[in-house]
């Protein structure tokens, strides 16, 4: 069995080195592993710092930066492994991790994907998981019903906000800071579609892999990570913000085209509303 590591940078050279010595120490048992890391035109140091450091690692250093899709698609063709692992620089790996997800892959074979628990640096797990952006989920979040009823599974769908976090699930879109990924599953659903360049392109890929494909998505609790949190995106909050929002409208522009136009309109601004508090709250 094989493993690849794809991680993708941008100036996030420290969390980047904290990354890999924790992958490197932590490899996962019976299992080859190979690591790639394409960086992005970092300009604190980044490339020089893994060819120095970790000369065993495949350096894709790109002149410009060509976004999170396409440095993932860049890994993802070059990758060898039986199973891949899109991960962020920003997560430092646990004794086992490695090795407990590969088990669990290899114990459903159904899986197309895998996510873990993410556990900030105060201890907490973080919320990682959440539905598709239907319509509903969308509309109820937006209104802030999530926030009024979390223990809903109706009001809460989108970001799962009634889940413990304590037991394995099947899942829609786990957050791609730590996705691992079939190799089986990769050749029938294909690269990351870059017309999302930095957000959503995970969660269409997961579209993909699970509502055209049929591969099922979990999550376990049993793999566990440190993820320290939006370590390239919090350099530029605002325009990532932005990034984000006008990203969920071109989901909706691919996939729900077939929606009456006043639902359409209606979720837009829905989702634009939601950018304008998001930023307002980031600005006070």
């Amino acid at each position: 069995m094989r493993l690849t590591l794809c991680i993708v940078n941008w100036n996030t050279r420290d969390y980047l080195r904290e990354c890999l010595a924790s992958a490197f120490l932590y490899a996962p048992d019976g299992a080859e592993m190979e690591v790639i890391v394409v960086d992005n035109a970092s300009g604190d140091g980044s490339a020089e710092m893994v060819g120095t450091e970790f000369p065993h690692v495949i350096l894709l250093a790109n002149p410009d930066n060509r976004g999170y899709a396409e440095g993932n698609n860049q890994a993802l063709r070059r990758a060898t492994g039986d199973y891949l692992l899109l991960l962020n620089p920003d997560v430092v790996l646990h004794p086992e991790s490695l090795s407990k997800a590969l088990v669990f892959m290899a114990s459903h074979p159904d899986a197309g994907a895998l996510g873990c628990r993410l556990v900030g640096t105060d201890g907490k797990t973080q919320r990682s998981l959440r539905s598709f952006p239907d319509p509903g989920p969308v509309l109820w979040e937006s209104l802030g019903l999530s926030r009024l009823f979390p223990r809903s599974k109706r009001f809460g769908a989108y970001r799962m906000t009634w889940f413990d976090y304590d037991s394995v699930i099947e899942v829609d879109q786990p957050m791609g800071s730590f996705l691992l990924i079939s190799r089986v599953a990769y050749e029938k659903v294909g690269l990351m579609d870059t017309q999302f360049p930095i957000f959503f392109n995970e969660v269409d890929w997961c579209w993909r892999a699970k509502r055209e494909q049929g591969f099922r998505i979990y999550y376990t609790p049993d793999v566990h990570v440190t993820h320290y949190g939006a370590g390239s995106t919090k350099q530029v909050r605002a325009s990532m913000v932005r990034e984000s929002h006008r990203s969920l409208l071109r989901f909706y522009d691919k996939y729900y085209h077939a929606l009456a136009a006043p639902t359409r309109w209606l979720i837009a601004r829905a989702i634009l509303l939601n950018e304008w508090r998001v930023l307002r709250k980031a600005a006070d």
